[in-house]
C-alpha cells in the first residue's frame, strides 16, 4: 500500500519539510521510506521508495548527490529527502536542485533539527493506516462490483463507515493496459517485468491523482490488472475521460490503454451489472482501437455482435468497401462525403435538415448525394445500403482513422 508524496507532506509534524524540486510529481506514491547508507542507491532500491540522505555514514558532496539523483530517477523512487544543517550536509547544491527539477524527481529538504525517528515514525504509521483503509475500500468495492457480498445491507454499512458515498448514481469505467505480450517478447524477462511494474505503478499514481481532482470519484483495482473508476454522471464526463486518456497515454510507454464506460447505475446494488457493461465496452475498445481509447456501452449497439467476428480484417474490409470510395484523398476535405453521408443517415435522408446541420447550402447537399451515389455505385434509397453504411460509419467513428483526418 502507498500514499502520495503530497499526502505525506501534509501530515501533522512534517511542516518543516520543504519541496525544493519536482513539485509537478508530488502525486507519486510512496511505498516505504529508505535511509541511504551507501555511496549509491541503485542496487538497494526497487522503486517507489522515499529515500532519505543524511551524510552521516558517507560524505555527500555535490558529485555524490547528483549521482544519487540520477540513480533515484533511473530506478523509479518516489522522491528524495536530503537532511541539511548540522555537521554533515550544510545545504543542497544548486546543481542538484536544478537536475532534480529537470528530471521531475521530487526533492525535499529536511532540517536536521527535525528528528529522523519522528519523520519515519509518522510516515510508517500513516502508510500502515492507509494500507488498512485501502484494503478495506478495495474489499468492499470488489464485493459490490462483483456481486459477491453476504449482505447488501452490511456492504452499504461498511461503505458508509469508510466514507464511500456509493448510493449515488454512478457510471463505471473499466481500464486495462494492452499489448503486454509484446513487451515480454521484445525485452529480456527481467527488463520486461520492470517496465511492466513501473508502468502499472505510474498508471495507478496518475489515476489516483486524477480522482482527487474529481468530486466523488473512487478508484479500485480488481484481480487481473483491471482498474475501475466509479464516477458521478456529468455532461462533461466524456470530454473529461478523453483528456484523462491523453494524460495516461504519456505514461503507458510501449503499451496501449483502453477504457470501457457503463450506463448509469442508480446505486451500489447495480454495480455488478455496470461493471459487466464497462467490461464489454472495454473489449470492444481493445478490438476497435478508438482514437479516444474509450467505448461507451450505451452506444455500442451492433458492435456487440461484431465482437463475435474473430478476424478483424473482415471488419476492416467491410468498412473499406463501404466507405473507401467516398474518401477523396486529393481534395482539401477528403472526408466531406463520409461526413455528409453520416449526417444524412442521422437525419433520415432529409436533405434540408442535413444542410442545416452541416452549415452548407441545400444545393451542395444535392450535389454531394449525387457524388456519393456515383462513387459508391449505390442508391441512398436502397435500405440495404443505408444499413451497411450505418454500421460502417459506426465502426469508422470509433476507429483510429478519425484521428488522421
Amino acid at each position: 500500500m502507498s500514499l502520495a508524496l503530497d499526502e505525506l507532506l501534509g501530515l501533522p509534524g512534517l511542516e518543516e519539510m520543504t519541496v525544493r524540486a519536482g513539485a509537478r510529481n508530488l502525486q507519486r506514491r510512496v511505498r516505504w521510506p529508505y535511509v541511504a547508507e551507501n555511496e549509491g542507491i541503485a542496487e538497494w532500491v526497487m522503486g517507489g521508495e522515499l529515500v532519505f540522505v543524511t551524510g552521516i555514514n558517507h560524505p555527500r558532496g555535490e558529485a555524490n548527490l547528483l549521482s544519487l539523483v540520477e540513480d533515484g530517477d533511473a530506478v523509479g523512487i518516489a522522491g528524495m529527502v536530503i537532511l541539511t544543517g548540522g555537521t554533515f550536509i550544510q545545504h543542497i547544491p544548486a546543481a542538484v536542485v536544478e537536475r532534480a527539477e529537470q528530471l521531475g524527481l521530487p526533492l525535499i529538504e529536511q532540517p536536521y533539527a527535525l528528528k529522523m525517528v519522528v519523520v519515519t515514525h509518522l510516515i510508517g504509521t500513516a502508510l500502515v493506516q492507509m494500507g488498512q483503509v485501502r484494503r478495506s475500500r478495495d474489499d468492499i468495492l470488489g464485493q459490490l462490483l462483483t456481486g459477491d457480498y453476504p449482505s447488501l445491507a452490511i456492504a452499504r454499512q461498511r461503505a458508509a463507515h469508510l466514507q464511500l458515498a456509493l448510493d449515488e448514481p454512478r457510471r463505471v469505467v473499466a481500464l486495462r493496459l494492452s499489448a503486454v505480450d509484446g513487451l515480454f517478447e521484445r525485452h529480456r524477462p527481467e527488463q520486461a517485468e520492470r517496465l511492466w511494474q513501473n508502468t502499472r505503478q505510474a498508471l495507478e499514481e496518475q489515476l489516483e491523482a486524477w480522482c482527487r481532482t474529481v468530486a466523488g470519484a473512487v478508484m479500485a483495482q480488481l484481480p487481473g490488472d483491471l482498474f475501475v473508476l466509479l464516477l458521478p454522471d456529468a455532461p462533461d464526463l466524456r470530454p473529461a475521460l478523453a483528456a484523462l486518456y491523453r494524460q495516461l497515454a504519456e505514461v503507458t510507454g510501449e503499451m496501449a490503454l483502453f477504457m470501457g464506460l457503463s450506463c448509469l447505475a442508480e446505486d451500489c446494488a447495480h454495480y455488478r451489472q455496470a461493471l459487466g457493461e464497462a467490461r464489454q465496452a472495454l473489449e470492444v475498445a481493445q478490438n476497435m482501437r478508438p482514437a479516444t481509447g474509450l467505448c461507451d456501452f450505451s452506444e455500442l449497439g451492433v458492435l456487440r455482435l461484431l465482437q463475435g467476428i474473430a478476424d478483424r480484417s473482415l471488419i476492416d474490409n467491410f468498412v473499406a468497401q463501404t466507405l473507401g470510395p467516398l474518401i477523396e484523398a486529393g481534395r482539401k476535405h477528403p472526408y466531406a462525403l463520409v461526413h455528409t453521408l453520416d449526417v444524412l443517415l442521422k437525419e433520415n435522408g432529409n436533405g434540408a435538415q442535413a444542410a442545416q446541420r452541416l452549415g452548407v447550402h441545400r444545393n451542395t447537399i444535392i450535389q454531394r448525394i449525387q457524388r456519393i451515389e456515383q462513387l459508391s455505385g449505390q442508391s441512398l434509397d436502397d435500405s440495404l445500403f443505408r444499413m451497411n453504411a450505418s454500421v460502417a460509419l459506426l465502426i469508422w467513428r470509433m476507429s483510429e482513422s478519425q484521428g488522421k483526418e
